[in-house]
């Protein structure tokens, strides 16, 4: 009965996920709804196929696509490698990069610590063009398309929202929040969704950049809003979780565990009527979507900053103590650990069956089957 659950499970979410392609994770959220899920198959029992080592620390987070594995490091170094890890090309930018890269129409988009936000070339790392903010860009950017233009979102500590033309580098709207953005911003239907430290869910036509919603939800939001079906869910720095109902303008449901009351940093995870999120607790858990009950909770052994991400029926979630595991995504139960032995701090891409990580040894990991 349970391998007929986890078939149906598995056949459900790949139909629901027909837009991404099993060898593609272009973004660090998987898609521009930032729900985490990737339609890959992964191993049971993965090994370790390769590392590469950058110049320092990495606390972003790879993108894949098209056979490349694009992450920054500490260095302020954009790394792209191939499928084997070796070095394709890099590209020095003026200061540490802990934002994850988006990649876009052979396009990488990547900001760093110093405000500055770059279009690079999947193929050869040659700078498109660079456009400045006013403070450090921490989270990734995200895409729209609408009327022959491609918008690019992306949030920065000085409190803006900046849309700029993917072609040409030039600011086509900023909207300004009350605070700083730290996470990336989701899209659909033409509207993106972001938090922040101002504690709201502000909803932004992208055309326009003007405001649609302004939601208050939380206190401090350090993450990205995971959408589904005019949904968002997001968690806070007091150790509250939401669903917010974004046409009625106000949280449907809240979970928090009073005994701890620590942050939620990690964004979670959307599948089928299940979502999935991990807190500085240690805790995963997985709640029922529709009601915010909590159904299972999973001890990693220590403080989990890194997004959960979902394939098929496995969770795979990492902690600051560097282990990486896989958890069955229906009871809970750990089915797959490594232990790295480094703080990971962002989460895995997963794609074509390896999952990619990067570690604040300033490794990049690759698990996968051995051909």
């Amino acid at each position: 009965m349970i391998k007929l659950i986890n078939t149906i499970t598995i056949i459900f979410f790949t139909v629901s996920l027909t837009a991404q392609s099993t060898d593609s994770w272009p973004i660090f959220r998987g898609n521009q709804q930032l729900t985490g899920v990737s339609k890959t198959e992964l191993p049971n029992q993965p090994k370790l196929l390769w590392t590469f080592q950058t110049g320092d620390n990495i606390k972003s987070a790879p993108v894949v696509d098209q056979g490349k594995v694009v992450i920054g490091s500490t260095d302020g170094v954009v790394y792209c490698l191939d499928l084997q890890g070796k070095l394709l090309w890099k590209y020095e930018t003026s200061n540490t990069i802990e934002a994850p890269a988006l990649i876009y129409k052979n396009t990488v988009y990547i900001g760093n610590l110093d405000g500055n936000f770059y279009a690079l070339d999947l193929n050869t790392g040659a700078k498109k063009w660079e456009y400045e903010t006013d403070n450090q860009i921490i989270g990734s950017a995200n895409w729209w398309e609408a009327g022959g233009t491609t918008y690019i979102l992306v949030g920065s500590y000085d409190y803006y929202l900046h849309c700029v033309d993917a072609q040409s580098g030039e600011v086509i709207w900023k909207y300004e929040s009350d605070n700083f953005i730290n996470g990336a911003p989701a899209c659909s239907d033409g509207k993106t969704f972001f938090g922040g430290c101002d504690g709201f869910l502000h909803v932004v036509d992208i055309v326009t950049g003007k405001a649609d919603k302004k939601i208050d939800v939380a206190t401090y939001v350090p993450g990205s809003p995971a959408l589904e079906k005019q949904k968002a869910y997001l968690g806070d720095y007091d150790g509250r979780f939401f669903q917010v109902d974004i046409e009625k303008e106000e949280t449907s449901w809240e979970w928090e565990d009073k005994n701890t009351t620590l942050p939620f940093i990690a964004s979670p995870a959307v599948m089928g009527n299940r979502l999935f999120t991990a807190n500085h607790n240690k805790f995963l858990y997985s709640f029922e979507k529709s009601s915010g009950k909590k159904l299972w909770e999973y001890n990693t052994g220590n403080r989990v900053e890194a997004s959960p991400v979902v394939a098929g029926n496995k969770v795979v979630v990492a902690n600051m103590r560097g282990d990486l595991a896989f958890v069955n995504l229906l009871d809970g139960k750990v089915v797959w650990t490594y232990e790295i032995g480094s703080q990971i701090i962002h989460n895995p891409a997963l794609a074509g069956g390896r999952i990619f990580v990067g570690a604040y040894d300033g490794n990049v990991y690759c698990f996968g089957s051995p051909s």
